[in-house]
């Protein structure tokens, strides 16, 4: 397979993908549909330059190279999803699909539907401490700046 040069930064991921070759674009369309299909409430993104959802935060991420798919970040959180993930672990933990290898489009589905369980966990720990504290009303609130009195 043949990957172009880089390219601008594309808008859209639909940009993104119509700048790969129609094989890659193929193989990144299904990618999509596999992620989209784990977390249907993210948001898609150009982030890093790459495809991105986002769900409080960035969720996962992939991108087309010369010779795999990449996807990120590292899987943690479920042993057995690292355990099956492992043979694809590039050397940051990232995952790496090689083009002459099938890519497991289930195995991508489970580890975004584990970012998935991981930030609204994330999300709904940080409700929670935000609600046990109360927030200072705006006529105590210390001045900041120039101007602003030292005591």
């Amino acid at each position: 397979m043949t990957v172009k040069p880089r390219q601008p930064v594309p808008a859209t991921i639909d940009d993104y993908i119509a700048g790969f070759p129609p094989d890659v674009q193929a193989i990144l369309h299904k990618v999509r549909l596999a992620v989209r299909h784990a977390a249907p409430g993210a948001e898609e993104a150009i982030s890093y330059g790459i495809p991105t959802l986002r769900l409080h935060g960035p969720l996962v991420h992939f991108a087309a190279f010369k010779h795999h798919i990449g996807f990120y970040p590292p899987v943690e959180g479920d042993a057995r999803i690292e355990e099956a993930a492992s043979p694809y672990a590039g050397e940051k933990g990232n995952l790496r699909f090689p083009y002459d290898r099938p890519i497991p489009f289930d195995l991508i589905e489970r580890v975004t539907k584990l970012r998935v369980k991981l930030a609204e966990a994330k999300a709904a720990a940080r409700g929670k401490r935000a609600a046990g504290r109360p927030r200072l009303a705006a006529s105590r609130a210390r001045p900041r700046g120039k101007g602003a009195r030292a005591k």
